[in-house]
């Protein structure tokens, strides 16, 4: 009876444990990229993938150079899970995917790979509210999240980007990363413009889906950032946007996420 007491208290710590660091990784295999997607995936302490409450998710991509594990090297996404009771998914991106489909890559169709693989299998594995599905990233990433809202507002209730290259134009990689993902950048203007977000904001002109936004003060995006919400403006369009002191590094992205959450959930809780 003993060895039972041990046995018992055991698997009660250890179940005490998962619901505070609850994460884990998975993977996706895909014919759109060249190697099976990793990601990062944490569940809040309130529940575990094999109950049916319905939950909202955030997808959060990461920045040039980067890959799935960068967010919880920026801040505690275990945390955030937990406090906004929500599934939290870091996909891996690759380098440069830019998160759309290369007109010069076959193999880096991030787009497709994502609509038609990743938010499926998501779906079908997780515990996901539909009506909760958030997407949000950093600088290409930023550039990346606000692009797959824009291009399928229909699958998100919102988006957000911090230092997001929210207009590929503006990019100091344009000449190197961008022009290997979409071509020379001086012969290929027209295709820099048709997959920046600020040219595609009209998709969600008379939709009603509040976006929330953000760039450094000292940022050299923060001009392109600017323009985004002047856009927005002209458009009338629900966009949250803030600037607050802050480069293009981790310091100021731990501050600004801290935001988009805080944004995500009103918008679920409404």
């Amino acid at each position: 009876m003993k060895h039972i007491t041990i046995t018992f208290f055991t698997l009660a710590l250890l179940i005490s444990n998962f619901f505070v660091q609850a994460q884990d990784i998975f993977i996706v295999k895909t014919k759109y990229l060249a190697n099976a997607d990793t990601s990062y995936v944490f569940y809040p302490k309130q529940r575990q993938t094999f109950t049916i409450q319905k939950t909202p998710i955030v997808i959060m991509l990461h920045g040039y150079g980067g890959d799935y594990k960068q967010w919880n090297n920026v801040t505690n996404l275990q945390q955030l899970a937990n406090k906004y009771n929500c599934i939290i998914v870091c996909p891996d991106g690759g380098k440069e995917s830019w998160y759309l489909n290369s007109p010069k890559k076959k193999e880096s169709q991030f787009e497709s790979f994502f609509i038609k693989d990743y938010l499926p299998y998501l779906k079908e594995n997780f515990s996901i509210d539909t009506n909760g599905v958030f997407i949000t990233g950093l600088s290409m990433g930023g550039h990346g999240a606000m692009y797959l809202f824009l291009r399928h507002p229909q699958l998100f209730a919102s988006a957000g980007s911090t230092s997001g290259v929210l207009d590929l134009n503006a990019s100091g990689l344009k000449y190197s990363s961008l022009s290997n993902c979409l071509g020379e950048y001086d012969t290929n203007k027209d295709v820099f413009d048709n997959n920046s977000a600020i040219n595609l904001l009209d998709n969600i002109k008379f939709e009603n889906k509040p976006i929330i936004f953000d760039c450094g003060n000292k940022d050299h995006l923060y001009e392109a950032n600017k323009a985004f919400k002047e856009k927005c403006d002209s458009l009338y369009i629900k966009a949250f946007y803030f600037s607050s002191p802050g480069r293009h590094n981790r310091m100021y992205w731990k501050e600004s996420i801290a935001w988009h959450f805080e944004f995500f959930n009103k918008i679920y809780l409404k």
